[in-house]
Parts: structure tokens; C-alpha cells; sequence
């Protein structure tokens, strides 16, 4: 008889040991969102944030290019910018130290008096960076392949559910603080088993249950399924755009969806682990230009006060229960035919934290 596949053992979700291996590898070697293009609109506007405890920045280039560097001067290590601004240069706020927008040394006070420095051969350190429709991610790994043959097919069907995109900007965003391991919220966003005893709002609203299913493309988790009968929708989805009554979503491992909602509402949820116990999800919402618009504004709130707020209370209850003396890692219920009612998405998930933390 064959076993069933089990979750996984409470340490991965608990132990600090574990949360330090995944920074020191899985989450400098892989593709992590840095920030929307639109905050880099202008050559020379910066933007800063941590991937893998490391600070960065993307800038944008004369040449229109968008490139990310370590937030770190070749001199002496100090912190070149912090928040976000722009500049026509990036000086060193310690002693001056000046690089081009495209990463190299352009001068520094009384360099001439060091004997046989050449400035050509100081750069500001780049990192593997693409940009995805309208986001910037990055891979500390200078050896990793292409965002394309990690998420297959991803880009071309967002394309094609937000054909828009390009005039996309967030209208708002979010921080999400969850007392619960990143993984944790992440599991359970990936499956929806738990949305009907769990998400009323969301399972009669929103989507129709019995048509959702959840299936990997690469390290890529899609989402599909139709919207709810037009009369029980919770607002106006006519958008006049292919896909218009469906919802769907990409989960692109290990941290980052994209959610398109009936009526092609782009959104998104970004995870940044703080600790092995908590974590900061930052919900995004989007409009053409990023102009104030009632539908989506409402509609934001509608998820904050519903599905949002009643994921927290189940994810902070699974954290306080993974530290039980008594909890012994359960079956997964997963079905051949996949499902609303199948936590076969899970078993990929789990399937990928195994393979990063134990090799």
C-alpha cells in the first residue's frame, strides 16, 4: 500500500537554523522582486531594498537601461543611497567617491596621488536583474537562468490576461505584518482547500470554487478558474479585455503573484521574510497611470477586511501550532484530478523547500 505524502516536519517553519539557510541560499538564488519600474521613470532615478539581507539599488541608466547594483561603495563599504531620488551621479556619501549611472568609477578627491591606481578597474558590483512587465526582480546568483525558463509561458499569458500592463502603476500598497513563518502564508495562499469553510466572501463574490484548480509551470504555480455568476459578483467586472469573467494567478517561487481578477484587476502579494516566526506581505493594487479609481480602491478594502484578514487569523494559528509538542505532520489530501479540494499544490511547494534547504 502506498504511503501518503506527509507535510513537512514543524522545524522548517520554526528553527532559526533553517530560516539562515534559506537567506545564505535559497533566497540569494532566485528571483525576487526589487520594485516597479515606474519609480525609475527618469535617467538617474534610484530605488533601494533588501534582497537576502543585502541592500541594493536599481537605477536607470543614460542608455535607458535598468541595472541593479550592491548598495556599496568600492572604497571603504559605506552605503552609496538610501530611499529612493534621483541623481545625475552616485557619490559616496564618505569621501566623495563618484560612479557613472552605469556603474563605474568616475573620480574621487586626490586619487591622482595614489601611484599605479587605475580607475578603470573599480565597478560597482551589478546583479543578474529583468524586468516583468513593468517589475524589476533580481538573482544574487550571477549563474542563474533566465526568469523565462524558471516561470514558462508566465510573461506571455499575463501579457495576455493584463493587455494593459505597460500603463499599469501601483495605486497602492500595503504592508501586511503575519506573525507566522514566510512558507506558512505561502502554503496557504497556494491552495483553497480551506476557502470555503474559510472565505465566504471571496468563494461567493468573487470566484466560482467548483471551477478552480492550481497546476505548476516550471517553479511557477497557476491559478485558474471562472468568476462568479455575474449577479453575485461583489463589483463591476465588464472590462471589455479577453478573460474578463475568469480570475487568475501566477505564484512565482519562492516569494512574489501575480493576481489578475475578474474584469483584468492586476494586484499582487510580495512576501519579505523578517524572521523564522514573521513575515510582511505587501499587497499591491494597480491603475492605468495610477489615477485614484473607486472600483479598485473598493475593492482593496473588500480583500483587507475579508480574505486578508481571515488568512491572518489561520496563519498565525498554524505558527502557534507548529511549535505544539503535539503536532505530527499530517497527509496531505492530495487528488490525481487536482481540484478546489486537493493540497497538491502544497506537495510542489514543499516539494522545492526540500530540495532548498536539504539539497
Amino acid at each position: 500500500m502506498t504511503e501518503p505524502i506527509r507535510s513537512l516536519a514543524a522545524r522548517y517553519y520554526t528553527d532559526p537554523q533553517v530560516f539562515k539557510l534559506e537567506t545564505a541560499g535559497l533566497l540569494a538564488q532566485t528571483w525576487q522582486f526589487g520594485c516597479h519600474a515606474s519609480e525609475l521613470a527618469k535617467t538617474g532615478d534610484y530605488s533601494t531594498f533588501e534582497i537576502a539581507g543585502e541592500s541594493l539599488f536599481a537605477i536607470r541608466g543614460r542608455d535607458d537601461k535598468i541595472r541593479v547594483f550592491y548598495n556599496v561603495c568600492q572604497h571603504r563599504a559605506h552605503q552609496l543611497v538610501s530611499g529612493t531620488g534621483t541623481t545625475r551621479v552616485v557619490v559616496c556619501p564618505y569621501h566623495a567617491w563618484t560612479y557613472e549611472l552605469s556603474g563605474e568609477l568616475r573620480a574621487a578627491p586626490n586619487i591622482n596621488a595614489v601611484e599605479g591606481f587605475d580607475k578603470s578597474t573599480i565597478c560597482l558590483n551589478e546583479v543578474r536583474a529583468e524586468e516583468f512587465l513593468g517589475f524589476v526582480f533580481v538573482n544574487l546568483d550571477p549563474e542563474a537562468a533566465p526568469m523565462e525558463e524558471w516561470f514558462p509561458n508566465a510573461r506571455a499569458e499575463l501579457e495576455e490576461w493584463v493587455p494593459n500592463w505597460a500603463k499599469l502603476k501601483p495605486l497602492e500598497w500595503v504592508d501586511i505584518p503575519e506573525n507566522c513563518n514566510w512558507k506558512v502564508s505561502v502554503e496557504n495562499y497556494s491552495e483553497c482547500y480551506h476557502c470555503a469553510l474559510n472565505h465566504s466572501t471571496f468563494s461567493s463574490g468573487v470566484v466560482k470554487p467548483e471551477t478552480y484548480d492550481i497546476q505548476p509551470q516550471g517553479k511557477c504555480l497557476r491559478h485558474t478558474t471562472e468568476c462568479q455568476s455575474l449577479e453575485r459578483m461583489t463589483y463591476r467586472v465588464n472590462s471589455g479585455f479577453a478573460h474578463q469573467y475568469e480570475y487568475s494567478s501566477w505564484f512565482l517561487w519562492p516569494m512574489f503573484s501575480f493576481q489578475v481578477y475578474p474584469g483584468n484587476v492586476l494586484n499582487t502579494y510580495h512576501w519579505r521574510a523578517v524572521d523564522a516566526d514573521h513575515v510582511v506581505v505587501w499587497r499591491g493594487w494597480y491603475s492605468v497611470d495610477g489615477i485614484d479609481d473607486e472600483k479598485i480602491r473598493q475593492l482593496a478594502v473588500q480583500d483587507r477586511q475579508t480574505t486578508v484578514a481571515e488568512d491572518i487569523r489561520l496563519v498565525e494559528s498554524v505558527q502557534r501550532g507548529l511549535r505544539s509538542r503535539g503536532y505530527r505532520p499530517g497527509p496531505l489530501v492530495v487528488d490525481p484530478c487536482g481540484g478546489v479540494n486537493s493540497e497538491h499544490p502544497v506537495m510542489h511547494l514543499q516539494a522545492w523547500m526540500r530540495e532548498a534547504i536539504d539539497g
